[in-house]
């Protein structure tokens, strides 16, 4: 018995980190087998759901999801079904690509919706049993049981948990990940900044679609989240000096996108979605994402260890897919531990444990590796500031990059 052992809390299934991804774990291995579900630990180091990002993309696949964890319909009387995108040059400001996602073209119709965060972790919270989450539980570090294989899972404040299976969905700066021994994520050169605008008593005016506007050096975009919230974001390839700036106050920040959109074509009325964002509400990061090529060899399970979310792949948000790929991946992940835990397979409880969790490996390793390969190199045209790739951008590749965010999008994750 190792050191701490005997004062380790026992639990079964703990999953690390309360965003899209642990939650959606959660609530498939609670809702799985209609009633004979599994129960799990959630722990969050934040003392309560973190809504940092504002808005999350949600596209056919991850209706499909959530359509699985049975709360697609709470999801979709809360916000606006967005009918379709349409994309502007900064520099003209004319039209170069339009696509209605109401019509039957590209697979259609297809279903979209800027989802504010907070109330899709509500939403899954809510159909959690009470007491699932543990709020402000840090993890510090991770044992292994040599004798029985279980994690030792150690927390900032002194507690220890021995968990059989040890789930991170903990991002970018993920604890398992390290543990797991994944490369860590590379910087895509390129800084984000986004915010939400409140029109208090509804009336912001906007059609429900997604308007993007492309070139100059940047990619600025909004789309309606409901009646009152407008979703934003502007993304950009830093000089050196923006770079160590990014760190800055949010008023400074919000006041570098407006300028910028100030000397493009970028309508008034879209500016004023800046302006109308608390100052706290603009604040800048770096774009990260996990290669693809260190996907191919990752030990995305190990044991009774796995990861999902941002935990396993983190990509840059040009494809709109880091939540819908997260709410995949907590479907695909419950059901593969449900059968194995619940099914009648032969071999130790221990033995099945960890063939489910090579099974999932095995079924979200080139999903992964495709989405943050696409998601990159859409990025990449749609900010490059080369004269022949801008030229290509706006008379051809415009419509091949929107239809790829279809593409990608129509993909079904199964149910429970």
């Amino acid at each position: 018995m190792q050191q701490g052992e005997s004062a380790a809390e026992a639990e079964h299934i703990v999953v690390v980190g309360a965003g899209p991804a642990g939650l959606a774990v959660s609530l498939g291995l609670h809702r799985y087998g209609k009633g004979l579900g599994l129960g799990s630990v959630v722990l969050e180091s934040s003392p309560a759901l973190r809504a940092s990002g504002y808005a999350i993309t949600t596209w056919r696949n991850a209706f499909r999801a959530l359509d699985a964890l049975g709360v697609g319909d709470k999801i979709r009387k809360l916000h606006l079904h967005v009918q379709r995108l349409r994309v502007f040059s900064s520099s003209t400001g004319e039209i170069v690509h339009e696509l209605d996602f109401t019509t039957h073209e590209n697979g259609g119709p297809h279903e979209t919706c800027r989802v504010r965060r907070d109330l899709l972790l509500r939403a899954m919270e809510e159909e959690l049993p009470p007491g699932t989450i543990r709020y402000s539980s840090k993890i510090v570090s991770i044992q292994e049981d040599v004798g029985s294989g279980a994690k030792l899972i150690h927390l900032a404040d002194g507690s220890v948990l021995r968990a059989k299976v040890l789930i991170g969905c903990d991002g970018v700066n993920s604890v398992v990940a390290t543990w797991l021994g994944l490369a860590k994520p590379s910087y895509s050169g390129r800084l984000a900044t986004r915010g939400l605008a409140h029109y208090p008593g509804g009336g912001h005016g906007f059609q429900p679609e997604f308007v993007q506007f492309i070139g100059q050096g940047f990619r600025f975009g909004f789309v309606p989240c409901d009646e009152t919230d407008v979703y934003w974001f502007y993304t950009w390839r830093p000089s050196q000096n923006d770079d160590e700036g990014i760190n800055e106050s949010a008023a400074k920040m919000k006041q570098y996108v407006l300028n910028s959109l100030r000397s493009s074509k970028v309508p008034a009325e879209a500016q004023e979605v800046v302006e109308r964002s608390e100052v706290s509400d603009a604040s800048a990061a770096r774009l990260r994402f996990r290669s693809p090529l260190s996907l191919l060899f990752a030990s995305i399970s190990k044991g009774n260890v796995c990861v999902a979310g941002d935990a396993l792949h983190l990509m840059t948000p040009d494809l709109g897919q880091g939540g819908c790929s997260a709410l995949e991946d907590g479907v695909v992940l419950a059901r593969c531990l449900g059968e194995a835990v619940l099914g009648a397979e032969a071999g130790t409880e221990m033995g099945r444990i960890e063939s489910a969790l090579r099974k999932y490996a095995r079924l979200r390793r080139w999903r992964s590796i495709r989405l943050v390969g696409a998601a990159y190199m859409v990025g990449f045209v749609q900010q490059s500031d080369n004269a022949i790739v801008s030229f290509l951008r706006e008379k051809v590749l415009a419509g091949v990059l929107a239809r790829s965010l279809l593409k990608m999008a129509d993909y079904d994750c199964g149910t429970l």
